[in-house]
């Protein structure tokens, strides 16, 4: 039994969720966290301390933290996965971009989301989420030059490094405001749009 606790809109949930779509492996989702609560009870906290979502719990097995869950996903169910690439040049750069989502779009892309989308109009630090929006645009527009040399982040073809950005792109093209042209990211995010488990799991209506 193969089951996902978070909540679907989670940022994090949806790229378990997307790596599973990808895959091809069923599961089952469990409502947690935001307005469904239960993370600070001593069941979940159980199987994830801090607190958190997602968490994968499989035939026993429990992990969380959502880039390793999609790791693991390759590394156990895929081996040998495009998705995942065993040769260590390749998987060094699927994994330096995974890890950039975390240390360098993560913080500012927050911000504006839970400034326009999470906060009613009257309580929003327009300053910070104006100072958050040129940060992101700094950031997007790292990976615009990225791939203006490839079709998707890692390279040529779909890999993991694409999951992580790629929940926060749709968060950047849909929330009001303006923003930057920046074209060879538009078109990435355009060819996400093409993949049904993007559609399905990340490509939602703002929440």
């Amino acid at each position: 039994m193969r089951r996902v606790w978070g909540r679907a809109t989670s940022s994090n949930v949806m790229k378990v969720l997307w790596a599973l779509g990808e895959l091809g492996l069923p599961y089952e989702r469990i409502d947690v966290g935001g307005s469904f609560g239960r993370t600070d009870t001593p069941e979940y906290r159980a199987m994830n301390p801090n607190g958190l979502v997602p968490t994968l719990e499989e035939d026993g097995y429990v992990l969380w933290e959502s880039n390793a869950i999609c790791r693991y996903l390759c590394a156990a169910h895929a081996p040998g996965s495009p998705l995942w690439p065993t040769e260590p040049r390749m998987r060094g750069i699927v994994d330096h971009w995974m890890d950039w989502q975390q240390t360098t779009l993560n913080r500012p892309i927050s911000i504006i989301f839970w400034g326009l989308v999470r906060t009613p109009p009257e309580k929003r630090d327009r300053a910070a989420i104006e100072a958050a929006i040129k940060d992101c645009a700094r950031v997007w527009g790292i990976l615009d030059a990225e791939l203006a040399r490839h079709p998707y982040v890692g390279g040529a073809g779909f890999t993991l490094a694409d999951i992580p950005l790629g929940v926060h792109v749709h968060r950047w093209f849909t929330m009001e405001f303006e923003r930057p042209a920046l074209p060879h990211l538009r078109a990435w995010y355009d060819r996400l749009l093409e993949r049904a488990p993007y559609r399905t799991d990340v490509a939602r209506p703002l929440a």
